[in-house]
């Protein structure tokens, strides 16, 4: 059957997702394109773009220094507090399944609640202030700890794990609820044969009936957080500033920001771009795989 008559066939529902593909094209799909074709170009948003070929991702690897640096510190971001915040989601969410409704929901409005309340970036500019009215700094003296107040978001030997503590606080989002809404659609039965042939304790009925159940909700809690940790960008600007100082906090999208929306080097912004998209795409994929065979067919 050809197209068109599949087409004529199913008319209602291609009518149906028609919208959706519409909005998919133009602003996705189109913006990816265009995003790879203006990596190969010099192009500043004034003039016409210049075809330079690889000479942009050539800069980044070779000429680059601060690239590789903003590249190590997301790589940091992405595999420390990725899977730190997905593993907390999912025990979190494992630990409040059993609570009755009420408490249940209550915990889970209580753990979620940091993700809405992520812009409220002035609390933790308080409790990392750099002056001795600081929270941090306040108590550590106090307490003998230091003896002179500790510039937390602009030394940068601290930036980076101050931001990094202040991600795993907002971490708990989709991926989070996601699982509690998994744990609530469990098959039961599957508890009780597992009883009968031979499951011991809570963690031999996690590993092997709860987890294969919640491949599902695993593989969407992963993608979530990859996406998460590799775009982490806004606590970056908010409390270390766009760029932090010498680089120490900067992400590849802080650095993508500073070339595409302060010096307007498009070219090179969209190579910096597609290199993140392909680190993104190669990361889920490997996640993927790895949770279908944990997974029932």
């Amino acid at each position: 059957m050809s197209l068109i008559e599949d087409i004529k066939k199913n008319k209602a529902s291609y009518l149906m997702i028609a919208p959706y593909v519409l909005l998919f094209t133009i602003f996705t799909l189109i913006p990816v394109i265009s995003s790879i074709f203006l990596s190969f170009t010099n192009y500043n948003m004034l003039q016409p773009p210049k075809w330079v070929g690889w000479s942009n991702y050539i800069r980044l690897f070779l000429n680059d220094k601060i690239f590789l640096k903003v590249l190590r510190n997301t790589l940091i971001f992405a595999f420390l507090t990725g899977p730190l915040s997905y593993f907390m989601s999912f025990f979190l969410a494992w630990f409040i399944s059993e609570f009755n409704p009420k408490l249940r929901a209550f915990l889970t409005l209580v753990f979620y609640s940091p993700s809405l309340a992520g812009n409220v970036f002035f609390i933790w500019s308080f409790i990392f202030s750099g002056d001795v009215y600081g929270l941090i700094n306040g108590w550590a003296m106090k307490l003998g700890i230091i003896d002179e107040p500790i510039n937390w978001l602009q030394d940068p030997n601290y930036i980076l794990w101050v931001i990094i503590i202040v991600q795993l606080w907002l971490s708990m989002g989709a991926g989070f609820l996601a699982f509690v809404a998994g744990f609530q659609n469990l098959d039961r039965e599957l508890f009780e044969a597992g009883a009968i042939d031979g499951i011991k304790n809570r963690f031999q009925e996690l590993w092997y009936i709860t987890i294969p159940q919640m491949a599902p909700q695993l593989l969407f809690g992963a993608v979530m957080q990859i996406g998460a940790s590799f775009g982490v960008s806004t606590v970056v600007m908010a409390l270390g500033g766009l760029p932090t100082r010498e680089y120490s906090a900067d992400t590849v999208v802080t650095y993508l920001i500073d070339y595409g929306t302060v010096r307007f080097e498009m070219g090179y912004a969209s190579a910096i771009a597609v290199i993140l998209f392909i680190a993104m795409l190669l990361t889920n994929k490997v996640i993927a795989s790895i949770l279908r065979r944990y997974s029932y067919d």
